[in-house]
């Protein structure tokens, strides 16, 4: 078949893969090359069961079994795949560095390096490559020094085109985004390429909807928008504080400041504290672009939205020790959800990992219960932390695929995740399950309290008095 376009996208992972789907879906014309070095990762969304495809989203499977085989393919053929491409996306990850300068801050920027270099070393056709990774202002000045000095006489167009879908909505958000940011060199190249791009996404999101600027306005605004995003979920967890002490309601604060056409109501929920891929990460990438430029009033701004998210995680582990008189040690706790958030695999910085870090070094003994996520993924993260043994971590941590063994004999119940299926639950059969007294806490706000007050735990819930 010929092709109007082929695009390649390097990285597999939760960006690359389902806006690859989408692209592929909904422009036939168009094939798309999923590309990664990772062959379990590619053998996993080549499996025939595309139910066993690496990331969960509703509805992204249904998408992958429609059009892999037909425009798009997933390989690890990644030479191939860049010189046969017009369009190269660039979807690698971008980790927080855990070395040398910037440590613990700065975004870790050697995987888009190696791709840039990769891209140097095989292209022998101009190539339009696009950032889609979450990356700091003017990475795109570095990727032009190493495509632009390969003396092969190959042209690159760069540009900018975060990605803004949220985990658990991706496939909702890729078919009806709120906007589609398009950042591109002002040149007469420049404009040309962002408009092969526009054109490509008008294929099904509307163009009043499709925003276009430079490339630095672009990169900086995916970092801006996810900390402006993180601070209305830190500045209403704070809040949730004060409610408790005070006996107000943070759903009723919320309710009334959402209200207010200048705020809205979106993004204040409160919780034991955000998760994520991006969160945490962008914002303390900005804080540490802010430092680099002498700005520390700033830097010091952005970096309160993390203490307070670390704040809530931490009283929200030390109330449960506090509320089982002051001793967890030897009593079985029973945690409901380990993603970050429901409706995804990704566990990614989720707030259960530290809440049962912290239970952990009190000597508890965990039993978790989440739909989605693995064990395996469950120990890997709690293992990263090197806060004890892998040993003494899987001897301390049990999974189950029962909630029903978790609760047996339990001292305490746990809502980390909101996954709607906690909500179905016979409350009543769990608490006859559990040892008396029976708590429960709801990190999430997803129960209904005086239900379960009525059934006889006794509860504790964010934001509540």
């Amino acid at each position: 078949m010929s092709y109007k376009y082929n695009i390649c996208c390097i990285g597999a992972g939760y960006v690359g893969g389902p806006t690859m789907t989408m692209i592929a879906h909904k422009c036939p014309d168009i094939k798309v090359n999923v590309v990664d070095i990772n062959a379990d990762r590619i053998a996993a969304w080549n499996d025939v069961n595309v139910e066993n495809i690496p990331i969960y989203e509703p509805g992204l499977s249904d998408l992958v079994s429609q059009t892999r085989g037909k425009n798009l393919f997933f390989s690890i053929d990644v030479d191939n795949a860049i010189q046969a491409a017009d369009m190269i996306f660039i979807s690698v990850n971008t980790p927080t560095k855990t070395y040398g300068i910037g440590k613990g801050m700065a975004a870790d920027l050697k995987y888009i390096e190696l791709c840039a270099r990769q891209i140097a070393a095989v292209a022998t056709t101009d190539k339009i490559i696009v950032e889609k990774s979450t990356l700091p202002v003017r990475t795109a000045e570095a990727l032009k020094n190493i495509l632009h000095n390969t003396g092969n006489g190959v042209r690159f167009d760069i540009l900018s085109n975060p990605e803004f879908l949220a985990e658990g909505t991706a496939v909702d958000d890729l078919l009806n985004p709120d906007r589609v940011l398009i950042g591109g060199e002002q040149t007469v190249d420049g404009i040309k390429a962002q408009k092969t791009l526009v054109d490509i996404y008008a294929n099904w999101v509307s163009r009043d909807n499709i925003l276009t600027t430079n490339v630095w306005s672009s990169e900086l605004s995916k970092l801006t928008a996810n900390a402006f995003l993180a601070q209305r979920v830190s500045s209403i967890n704070a809040m949730s504080e004060l409610c408790e002490v005070t006996e107000a309601d943070v759903n009723e604060v919320a309710r009334a400041i959402g209200a207010d056409s200048r705020i809205g109501s979106k993004f204040l929920k409160a919780s034991v504290g955000f998760g994520g891929s991006c969160f945490q990460k962008d914002i303390l990438n900005l804080v540490y672009i802010a430092q680099t430029y002498g700005l520390n009033e700033v830097a010091d701004y952005w970096e309160q939205v993390i203490i307070m998210n670390d704040h809530q995680k931490r009283r929200f582990a030390k109330k449960i020790v506090e509320t089982l008189f002051n001793t967890v040690s030897g009593k079985k706790i029973a945690v409901l959800g380990w993603a970050f958030k429901k409706d995804t695999n990704d566990t990614r910085e989720s707030a259960a990992i530290y809440v049962v870090d912290y239970l952990l070094s009190e000597q508890a003994e965990v039993v978790v219960y989440d739909p989605k996520v693995s064990s395996e993924r469950i120990y890997a993260d709690l293992e990263y932390l090197k806060t004890r043994s892998d040993d003494e971590n899987r001897s301390l941590v049990s999974v189950v695929e029962d909630p029903m063994i978790a609760f047996k004999d339990s001292h305490a119940a746990v809502v980390l995740t909101e996954w709607d299926e906690f909500k179905t639950y016979n409350w009543k059969e769990v608490y006859e399950n559990m040892l008396k007294p029976a708590f429960l806490f709801d990190g999430r706000m997803l129960l209904n309290h005086d239900e379960l007050v009525n059934i006889g735990f006794q509860t504790y819930t964010i934001g509540k008095g």
